[in-house]
């Protein structure tokens, strides 16, 4: 998997990933333009879709309705180090499910992708790319 990510200008950027484009920015009191999702808003929505993409499948599978089903993602900052933490993941299904596929729907949830990388810490290395002044 990968994404390319080009500054635009500014504090926005442009974020492609195979055939699609999207805009990253910041509010205008960040000194953006607002024309864009923040990255952490970009995470919560990661975290979101994939969540919603597992639920939907649960509910397909199980020839039960996913009409107007939702994903609710919230997270706060934190310091020390500066992050977000105390992600909260709410799946609002309209209508009744009994215990059976409420348990199920929960177990779809806990098998995204996103969830579980964010459960277990990735290695992450980052390498500087630029041409040494003499």
């Amino acid at each position: 998997m990968e994404v390319l990510v080009q500054h635009l200008g500014a504090v926005q950027f442009e974020i492609k990933a195979r055939q699609h484009t999207i805009v990253s920015d910041q509010p205008a009191e960040n000194g953006g333009y607002d024309e864009g999702m923040t990255p952490p808003e970009l995470l919560l929505a990661s975290l979101g879709s994939c969540v919603a993409y597992y639920a939907v499948d649960y509910f397909k599978r199980n020839n039960l309705s996913q009409k107007d089903m939702t994903v609710r993602v919230t997270a706060e900052k934190v310091k020390g180090p500066f992050r977000l933490d105390n992600f909260r993941v709410e799946v609002d299904v309209p209508g009744e499910l009994g215990d059976v596929h409420l348990k199920g729907v929960k177990e779809a949830a806990h098998r995204c992708l996103i969830h579980n990388t964010l459960l277990h810490p990735p290695q992450i290395s980052v390498e500087i790319k630029a041409t040494v002044a003499a």
